[in-house]
């Protein structure tokens, strides 16, 4: 297997603010500040872009020119759809202007793509859905989720989208809510170029096994980009990747593993309140540390447990792996 490569997302070095510190956690940073930032942590070789570009009026050309100086490369594009003017939805809004402006944005956000080489566009449609009964027409909210992917990705054959299904937040329901309905609609789509980037933390969010959701979208063709993160199941902490679930993150890469996936390992974390590099160090040696698990695992033991459903036996080999790699 080639070497395990990593990536974040870029907002993990920018600044943040909530209901009850509406000044800030810190200073605003500029998306120039944050990879300079990035460009600090070891190991990391690749990071995705929110677009437009934060904290200032920056040209193609001077990102570039901070990448290229912090020697990091671009996985993903994502498009700002999420904002305040689309705060009644992006692809699914009742306004078929907004509609449309989202079109326009995500069309933009493609050129970014082709520009810096980038693997997907990032599609988290996170104000489409609803939060109250009623509120909304399922079936056509629904058309428009799929409208909305699929002439993007039939205008983009050349690119790959990637969707970031979660089942909550900001709306209370959200139009890409699981792996499943996302599979569903992804095959309703019918194009080759749409798939799923599971966030680790969306799918323990919502219940599901992040591990079997993975290989439900390997087995369909539809896994093109991960993210890691962690929780508490109830809402989407976005903690350090392994600190409350090793054993299911650990379980979640040995899929990956299994199905000779060989995509970007990327953080999606939050620090609020931690250095944001010393933070992202921390995840990349538990990344580092559960590779080298894989490497040490008895897979063939393993079989033979699962094959039994021998739980006990399964969790003593893995945690043997694991934690003896660390």
């Amino acid at each position: 297997m080639s070497a395990q490569r990593f990536g974040a997302g870029i907002w993990h070095f920018a600044t943040y603010l909530d209901r009850y510190a509406t000044d800030g956690y810190g200073a605003p940073r500029s998306v120039i500040e944050a990879i300079d930032l990035a460009g600090q942590v070891k190991d990391l070789s690749v990071v995705d872009i929110n677009y437009p570009f934060f904290g200032g009026d920056f040209s193609n050309a001077q990102v570039k020119e901070a990448l290229d100086r912090n020697k990091l490369g671009v996985i993903g594009i994502t498009p700002e759809i999420y904002t305040r003017e689309f705060v009644k939805g992006s692809f699914t809004n009742p306004d078929a202007g907004v509609r449309r402006r989202a079109h326009e944005l995500v069309t933009e956000a493609c050129d970014q793509v082709r520009y810096f080489g980038a693997d997907y566009v990032k599609l988290w449609p996170g104000q489409d859905g609803w939060d109250y009964p009623f509120q909304v027409d399922y079936g056509t909210l629904w058309k428009h989720s799929l409208d909305g992917v699929g002439r993007l990705a039939s205008e983009n054959p050349d690119l790959k989208f990637v969707i970031e299904y979660k089942p909550r937040e900001p709306r209370v329901r959200m139009s890409f809510g699981s792996v499943a309905r996302t599979l569903l609609g992804i095959e309703k789509i019918g194009l080759p170029n749409v798939g799923i980037l599971l966030d680790f933390g969306h799918a323990i969010m919502g219940g599901e096994s992040a591990a079997d959701s993975a290989q439900l979208a390997i087995d369909y063709g539809r896994l093109f980009g991960m993210d890691v993160n962690d929780n508490y199941r109830s809402w989407d902490d976005d903690l350090v990747a392994g600190s409350l679930h090793p054993i299911e993150i650990f379980e979640f890469f040995y899929v990956l593993r299994k199905n000779n996936w060989e995509g970007v390992w990327q953080l999606d974390q939050f620090p609020f309140r931690e250095d944001s590099i010393a933070t992202a160090n921390h995840a990349i040696d538990f990344l580092k540390a559960a590779a080298k698990g894989l490497d040490a695992l008895d897979v063939d033991a393993l079989k033979e447990a699962q094959s039994r459903h021998d739980a006990i036996s399964g969790l003593k080999i893995a945690q043997k792996a694991l934690f003896g790699a660390m």
